[in-house]
């Protein structure tokens, strides 16, 4: 049976009275919980690089717009695949996750789920992301097959590295490739610099992330960023995000695009700069909030593409 016959309330760090705990039949909110349906900022996190490479290639490909189906298409694959990847990483993770006080209260730990129904529900939303991929051209698809490979050992890096970011870096920043694969049917510089970027990008933001759970990670053996960083965590952010801003603007330079993606950059800078100056890594409420924050940095870089391609076409 798949649908789920306990529900014992929301997991500790979601948003508050969201619509998956107050308009969603009891039986189904556990695996919209399961998918983190009530936590947008992942999915918006994993469609970001695939909305700024669909906005990069439609400036080189002289277009006013990025794709509108393209741009559906990449939201829906990455609800659908942001909430297959929670699941399978909850599935290994549910020891670890029972040991930890910010998600010991999640689906499987807290026994709302069985395993054998995470797992169905899994193959579910796997398949409509197939199905998402299948949309696009032959060249994307295998392409969007081999991210499976990232996201597959993602797990597991927290138990043998101390970059399991980096890792998630290589599996969230995909989309980089796809948006300008889905066009072009081919790759250039200009996506692999986003996508390289993309990395630098989500290492810093995944780190500010892992300042919540490190005290409880050093109990259970966890590594992450955010202990190798400690206290140097700021300056290292700094890098990260320099490295995010340089090659996020080679990328729009050789995808041929004109000042106001520059500006979106610089824009993004202010953003970025703004989350280093006031973290506080001991403050677990303040790092969520600089977590989720990465969302409006999502959308200024992609205004500037998106205007600078409308700019370009004289529109």
């Amino acid at each position: 049976m798949l649908f789920s016959t306990k529900d014992t309330g929301p997991v500790a760090d979601a948003v508050k009275q969201h619509w998956v705990d107050t308009r969603l039949p009891a039986g189904l909110r556990p695996y919209a919980r399961l998918a983190r349906w009530e936590r947008p900022i992942g999915w918006w996190l994993l469609l970001w690089p695939c909305w700024w490479s669909a906005a990069l290639a439609a400036i080189a490909a002289g277009n006013g717009w990025p794709n509108p189906w393209h741009l559906v298409l990449f939201f829906v694959g990455a609800v659908a695949m942001r909430g297959a990847g929670c699941t399978y990483n909850d599935l290994l993770d549910v020891d670890i996750d029972a040991r930890v006080e910010r998600t010991r209260s999640r689906p499987i730990p807290a026994g709302q789920v069985t395993k054998n129904q995470a797992r169905i529900f899994l193959i579910v939303q796997a398949l409509i992301g197939l199905l998402v991929l299948l949309q696009f051209n032959t060249f994307s698809i295998v392409l969007g097959l081999a991210s499976l490979l990232p996201v597959a050992i993602y797990p597991f890096m927290k138990r043998i590295t101390n970059w399991p970011q980096l890792f998630l870096g290589f599996a969230f920043s995909w989309g980089a490739l796809m948006g300008w694969a889905a066009v072009f049917g081919s790759l250039s510089p200009a996506p692999v610099l986003l996508y390289f970027g993309g990395i630098c990008w989500t290492i810093g933001y995944d780190t500010i992330y892992a300042h919540q759970d490190k005290d409880d990670d050093a109990l259970v053996g966890v590594r992450s960023t955010a202990r190798l960083f400690g206290n140097r965590t700021k300056p290292a952010l700094i890098a990260l995000y320099g490295c995010a801003t340089v090659l996020f603007s080679l990328a729009a330079a050789f995808a041929d695009a004109g000042p106001l993606a520059f500006a979106g950059i610089l824009a993004g800078v202010g953003h970025l700069g703004w989350q280093v100056i006031v973290l506080d890594i001991d403050d677990g409420d303040q790092c969520l909030k600089l977590f989720r924050s990465n969302g409006t940095y999502g959308w200024i870089l992609f205004a500037g593409f998106v205007t600078d391609a409308l700019v370009g076409v004289g529109l």
